[in-house]
């Protein structure tokens, strides 16, 4: 398996034959020229998660990407006919990789904004490591995760939370997602409290290259 991170929240996995990207954002670029996809997932509708300017340029580089979305997504970003909707607890084959979605919701922003719907990623093939991506919601989780990318920080969230979701999780390692409001400084210290608190090994993947796992 290898997973690229490609800033804010949009990683790239490759494992069982299967390239996908998640969550292509607009809080980060370099995954804007990505192609020979053969899946692009998105968990909900905000731009920083499905950016609807570069989005439909993406699968329109990808004409041959399984596009599988929460149900609202379209709703939104103009996306192919060929999109799927997706909810809470299905399940998507891509040859030996299976990608189940938990949760149903966003994470609370404040009380007066109603919540919108966001689906996490769970990521299993046969002989590879399991992998979580949760979108921006932190009170869903999986069995078995063995790498969970972990949100570090956003307008919905507290490094509190974020700590009760590594330990949730229990994943041997993970790394940190939704970093694109995170300076140095604030990155370093939710790393440190995520590494004192959890058994989460966390991995600096910020630079964009390729992770071996």
């Amino acid at each position: 398996m290898q997973i690229t991170h490609f800033g804010h929240s949009c990683v790239l996995i490759e494992t069982s034959g299967q390239r996908v990207l998640v969550d292509p954002g607009d809080f980060s670029t370099s995954w804007h020229d990505v192609i020979d996809l053969d899946a692009v997932l998105v968990t909900h509708q905000h731009a920083d998660h499905a950016d609807p300017v570069w989005l439909p340029k993406l699968l329109d580089a990808n004409p041959d990407a399984v596009v599988a979305v929460e149900q609202t997504v379209p709703e939104i970003v103009e996306l192919p006919t060929r999109t799927l909707r997706l909810g809470p607890d299905e399940r998507i084959d891509l040859g030996g990789l299976h990608v189940e979605t938990i949760g149903g919701q966003h994470a609370v922003i404040h009380r007066d904004y109603p919540r919108i719907g966001n689906v996490g990623f769970v990521f299993r093939a046969e002989g590879e490591a399991s992998v979580l991506h949760p979108g921006d919601s932190l009170d869903a989780t999986a069995e078995g995760i063995d790498i969970a990318l972990i949100p570090a920080f956003g307008p919905w969230a507290a490094t509190k939370e974020t700590i009760e979701f590594a330990r949730a999780t229990a994943a041997p390692q993970g790394f940190l997602i939704h970093d694109g409001l995170l300076n140095e400084r604030g990155w370093n210290l939710v790393a440190k409290h995520v590494q004192a608190l959890s058994d989460t090994k966390l991995i600096d993947v910020r630079d964009t290259r390729p992770w071996q796992v």
